[in-house]
């Protein structure tokens, strides 16, 4: 039986999904590699101000490669990490005691129809691996290209803008191999990239506010920025944290878990 009473052709579809994100990585990566690499070449050309020299070229185009490289890298090494058919430990403490729960070995875990990242466990795994492209599109279309005579207030907005996405990107790109692999650890993993994620906004916010000449224009544009990342955390977070803890799929494939 599937999780919820909706369930048989949902679990059929989502098993589906799940299947064809894991077969198709490889696919997806150099579609990634491809597109985000063609998006980042146009920031490039297109820079706000101009670049006079060679060195200023490879500088600035040196951060692009690293945005689009390092959350590749990142799944690789997951993947390579926590392979398939390895049994994973459970953490030696249980932070989620919610609800009345009765242990069950590996073996027995693997062998129930609710194992699995499925159902609704799909939609979660596709919106962490969306968070990337996302967040990258974002710091695309939002901030421009350094250059070679952008003021300081700038060099500091762009090298904290681009720490934040090349972070945020690896622990979400993380987070999708721990989910994708049943890595015990995934839950709270998740809970932590997004108490990352809600703090780098909020250090944003405070270093940029603390920097000299910036144009009301842009703070105030950045302002929107922060406030909608911080948002879109927040809601995540209200939707998937009590699925999180209480889902019967998700306390048996991560916690080896069932209803008591």
């Amino acid at each position: 039986m599937s999780e919820y009473p909706a369930g048989r052709a949902l679990t059929a579809r989502s098993l589906a999904l799940v299947c064809k994100l894991e077969v198709g990585l490889p696919r997806l990566m150099l579609i990634w590699v491809l597109f985000a690499g063609f998006a980042c070449g146009l920031r490039v050309a297109f820079a706000a101000t101009p670049i006079l020299t060679p060195g200023d070229e490879l500088g600035n185009a040196l951060p692009y490669l690293l945005l689009v490289v390092a959350p590749i890298v990142t799944v690789l090494l997951g993947l390579s990490a926590f392979p398939a058919t390895a049994l994973h430990a459970q953490p030696t403490q249980r932070l989620a005691r919610f609800g009345r729960w009765r242990r069950v070995d590996a073996v027995t875990a693997r062998s129930m129809p609710l194992y699995g990242a499925t159902g609704f466990m799909a939609s979660l795994l596709v919106g962490i691996l969306i968070n990337v492209p996302v967040r990258t599109f974002e710091f695309l279309t939002g901030i421009p290209a350094l250059g070679g005579m952008a003021p300081d207030w700038f060099r500091t907005l762009y090298a904290m803008m681009l720490a934040d996405l090349v972070l945020l990107s690896c622990l979400y790109a993380l987070a999708f191999v721990l989910a994708l692999r049943h890595v015990p650890l995934f839950p709270r993993f998740l809970a932590a990239v997004w108490a990352i994620d809600i703090l780098m906004q909020i250090c944003i916010a405070r270093v940029m506010g603390n920097v000299a000449n910036l144009p009301p224009s842009v703070s105030a544009s950045l302002a929107d920025m922060l406030e909608g990342n911080l948002k879109k955390v927040l809601i995540s977070v209200a939707i998937w944290l009590p699925y999180l803890l209480l889902s019967r799929r998700v306390n048996l494939t991560y916690r080896w878990r069932v209803p008591a």
